[in-house]
């Protein structure tokens, strides 16, 4: 096995770890980070339904012509995320990382979040 499918293959592992802790009902749906190296994606999912209620990502028109790998433009994507979800009705949410660890981008986002009034 070389060295990027056991990367790829040890993040599967740690994403099956968290998914097995966390679940999104309706009064607290789960907040879903999705980190690559150029984007960054959000989305609030009810688990029971398997439905995505809100999302937000980097490769919407107003990041157009910005650099979107960074970790300003991962609070922007929390920010526009945790606004979707205030006028949606969504004021706690679950939060999954998706088996990377809360620090850079993904703190980030979350932060982004928090500061749109998203509790979690």
């Amino acid at each position: 096995m070389n060295k990027n499918k056991a990367k790829q293959a040890g993040l599967k592992r740690r994403q099956r770890r968290v998914r097995g802790k966390i679940f999104g009902t309706p009064e607290r749906p789960r907040l879903r980070v999705v980190r690559t190296n150029a984007n960054i994606y959000a989305m609030i999912v009810n688990d029971n339904e398997g439905k995505t209620l809100v999302s937000a990502s980097t490769l919407e028109a107003e990041f157009k012509g910005t650099k979107t790998g960074n970790k300003d433009a991962a609070e922007k994507v929390g920010e526009l995320v945790g606004k979707r979800a205030i006028e949606a009705g969504i004021t706690q949410v679950t939060f999954d990382r998706g088996g990377r660890i809360y620090h850079g981008r993904v703190k980030a986002l979350a932060d982004g979040a928090r500061a749109a009034g998203l509790v979690f």
